[in-house]
């Protein structure tokens, strides 16, 4: 019925852009930039970590992560972080999204510094004690992502709601930006302090003891702008979706939504125990098939990417090899060309997104970027040998990989999800699977050209071709997600039946 919208969320949806929604969009926006660094500034670092810890006395090779260690380490948080999204977000539906969301800070604080603090009396024990602490870090990151995006998504307004969870999200760009930041200050500093001669000509002291103190210290920052974002978050109040359609409070969701919109609203707490009687939730079965699977597929893509774009660059030989570099250099390097894919692919692609999607949509944008992605990925794959030659082209095409994942299906598929699904469900169908197995796959298909420890595998080239497949399939099972551009949550997720229908109420939201 047109009636049945309750005035406080129609308030929301009509709400003119304001001060609250910016403040939002920091608060929430900090925890992303604080997840992306502590999820992929690990990549800056496990050579260091292979290069301190697994040297052999004589070998011709830098030291390097064993296989299973490799694995581990790259990829025990992303296990955390999905069970911390399934974990959170069921408790989030359950206990409110703002109680929850100081639980995720305060695990993520503790983790970031336990992670810097890891010590052992063997290479085992520190790195077994590391991914204690990674595990556990991304069990908090894990509930920081549907918690924000569902947060976002709740305060905002019917028009500019997906720009809003967009720029949210785009401080992801930020947090990897800033990683590759820190690792340079901090390797440049140590480098220009203890300088070492490159492994082939001093083998043992091209690895300086205080290099331990380099990995340590760029895990450790990730705690910083996690605990300044911690008062400001509990300073937010719940947002009134949930109090009035999960916790059935109307009474508080008008008088925290009056506070906030600078407006007097009624309660209605008849028309909430209406509304939360019914049962809509039949149509939302192809929908979830359709929002999960395309974020799997194109987490395949973006986080083996972002995660071992490193081994990418050594192979086509943009990074000079480990033999010609110290231990801290290494670090140097490695952080200087990932910031360079940050700033000139991956942060424009998350503010395209943020302008362009509430004007053309999620669907397009999502559409849109698996079908570029599938592109540069071909267009990588198919002449490699070329572009092992031609370094700056590769790069090139390489950033465009990643600028269309951002103003793409990475965007997208955090969004929608956060507007499609019933409040009471909204926050745990946020959860994501990410994949590992490039490490393996592209490891050369000469064994006597691998990583040591590793067995053949099949290669750069034809790991492109298997994420170029993963993106194709992507772009097929976008047909199975609705649009959400301009519609009210409630509309979208059946819990007000004839959503557009409804009139906005008799008050004046200002800005």
């Amino acid at each position: 019925m047109a009636g049945d919208q309750l005035e406080v969320l129609t308030a929301l949806d009509l709400a003119k852009t304001q001060l609250y929604h910016f403040k939002a969009i920091v608060i929430a926006g900090m925890g992303f930039f604080t997840d992306a660094y502590d999820l992929f500034c690990i990549s800056l670092i496990t050579k260091l970590l292979g290069r301190i810890y697994y040297y052999e006395a004589g070998s011709d090779r830098p030291g390097s992560l064993p296989p299973n260690v490799a694995a581990a380490v790259n990829g025990v948080a992303f296990c955390g972080t999905l069970s911390g999204q399934l974990f959170f977000g069921w408790l989030g539906d359950k206990m409110g999204r703002k109680r929850v969301y100081g639980i995720t800070l305060v695990i993520m604080v503790i983790c970031s510094i336990g992670s810097g603090l890891s010590f052992g009396s063997s290479a085992t024990g520190t790195m077994a004690t590391l991914c204690f602490f990674r595990f556990w870090l991304g069990f908090g990151i894990g509930g920081d992502y549907p918690l924000s995006a569902t947060i976002m998504s709740e305060y905002a307004n019917k028009k500019t709601r997906g720009a809003f969870i967009a720029a949210v999200f785009s401080m992801q760009g930020f947090g990897i930006l800033a990683g590759g930041i820190v690792a340079i200050v901090v390797s440049a500093a140590f480098n220009n302090v203890y300088h070492a001669l490159p492994f082939a000509q001093d083998p043992r002291g091209s690895t300086v003891p205080q290099a331990d103190y380099v990995w340590r210290i760029i895990l450790m920052f990730g705690a910083v702008p996690a605990a300044l974002t911690y008062y400001w978050r509990m300073k937010m109040p719940e947002t009134a979706r949930y109090t009035a359609l999960v916790a059935k409070n109307a009474k508080l969701a008008a008088a925290d939504m009056s506070k906030v919109l600078n407006v007097e609203l009624v309660e209605e707490q008849e028309k909430v125990e209406r509304i939360t009687k019914k049962d809509n939730n039949s149509r939302h079965g192809l929908h979830l098939l359709g929002t999960t699977s395309t974020w799997f597929l194109l987490d395949i893509a973006f986080y083996s990417q972002n995660l071992f774009q490193k081994d990418i660059f050594s192979a086509i030989g943009w990074i000079p090899k480990a033999s010609t570099m110290s231990a801290i250099e290494e670090v140097f390097r490695i952080a200087r060309a990932q910031t360079l894919i940050a700033l000139c692919g991956t942060v424009p692609g998350y503010w395209f997104t943020v302008g362009l999607i509430d004007i053309i949509g999620r669907f397009t944008i999502q559409l849109m970027g698996f079908f570029f992605m599938t592109v540069f990925m071909l267009a990588l794959a198919i002449p490699y040998n070329h572009w092992t030659h031609s370094h700056i082209g590769f790069v090139v095409m390489y950033g465009l990989t990643f600028f269309f994942a951002n103003f793409g299906p990475n965007s997208t598929t955090f969004i929608v999800p956060a507007e499609i699904f019933p409040a009471r469900l909204r926050s745990t169908w946020g959860a994501i699977i990410g994949s590992f197995g490039f490490l393996y796959a592209a490891q050369n298909q000469d064994s006597t050209k691998t990583d040591k420890g590793y067995p053949p595998g099949i290669g750069v080239r034809n790991s492109l071709f298997v994420l170029a497949v993963c993106n194709v399939l992507g772009f097929f099972f976008t047909f199975l997600v609705p649009e959400s551009k301009g519609r009210s949550l409630e509309d979208l997720s059946g819990e007000n039946e004839e959503g557009e229908q409804t009139r906005p109420p008799h008050v004046s939201v200002s800005v």
